[in-house]
């Protein structure tokens, strides 16, 4: 067996679509290429969205596609204590601040700064006296990255695109997170985010490729700057096309996209599914 690593990661939030089951069986294919390893993830911190039914529809679906992975399964919620203890060096060496500005006046701030929304959010710390009445006074806040900071520290970065970014991006890609700006890694009422959950665990399980959807392209950057940061391996990349519905538009859970346990209610076989989609 090779050394090579990769992982479907799912989030509980709903049940699977053609989209994830593409991308599912793209990471499996090419673990089996190259006579590695194929792990399952379940990316379950959202708590207010997650659920164990849509846990357990995933685990039916992946099985249903003829899929098979290493137990035990990786939950993330089982591992919240961990997060924190790798956000606690970023804390003590100024990469992160706390930003107690709500989800709106973010997206205020973004569309009235002189760059426009093709930048992310960029802040700053508070003074010290009014962050500390704050923080006594209970208010809800996030830890977001410095990205200046951060930037300062790692000097410049690159990943390496073995699939094929949004603009055809391959190969070696420089490091350009200005468009995530100072993401939230962490915030006092649900914990961990997105972005450092993903790099922890990528490197807790050793993950060599990371396989999805050319939708997340834009996160390698700010993703390869947090593994810098936190002196974590890097992770080779490995973005695919997007799965769309017959109106032209890529299968979402949100839009209602039909799915695979539909398909499976509807008599439509796993190997056709397969077939379909290109395998």
């Amino acid at each position: 067996m090779s050394g090579f690593v990769t992982r479907f990661a799912p989030s509980p939030t709903g049940h699977l679509h053609k989209g994830h089951a593409f991308s599912a069986l793209t990471a499996h294919k090419a673990a089996a290429a190259a006579g590695g390893r194929f792990l399952l993830r379940i990316e379950d911190i959202d708590f207010t969205r997650c659920r164990p039914q849509f846990e357990a529809a995933i685990l039916e679906d992946l099985a249903w596609l003829g899929l098979t992975w290493e137990a035990p399964v990786l939950r993330q919620s089982e591992h919240l204590d961990h997060y924190r203890a790798t956000l606690e060096p970023l804390i003590s060496e100024g990469l992160v601040y706390r930003c107690f500005r709500t989800r709106r006046e973010v997206l205020d701030a973004m569309s009235s700064a002189p760059h426009g929304r093709m930048e992310g959010f960029r802040g700053a710390p508070l003074a010290p006296d009014e962050e500390a009445w704050r923080v006594a006074a209970g208010e809800p806040y996030a830890w977001r990255l410095s990205l200046a900071a951060a930037m300062r520290r790692t000097g410049p970065l690159s990943f390496n695109e073995a699939g094929e970014g949004p603009d055809g991006e391959r190969g070696s890609i420089i490091v350009d997170p200005v468009s995530a700006g100072d993401v939230v890694l962490a915030r006092k009422d649900v914990g961990v985010a997105y972005h450092l959950a993903v790099v922890v665990d990528d490197a807790r399980q050793g993950v060599t490729e990371v396989s999805r959807g050319l939708d997340l392209f834009e996160a390698s950057h700010i993703q390869r700057v947090l593994q810098a940061l936190l002196g974590l391996p890097e992770t080779g990349y490995r973005h695919h096309r997007l799965i769309a519905g017959p109106d032209g538009r890529r299968l979402a859970k949100r839009d209602h996209a039909e799915t695979l346990g539909s398909l499976r209610e509807r008599g439509v076989s796993a190997e056709a599914v397969r077939v379909e989609l290109g395998f």
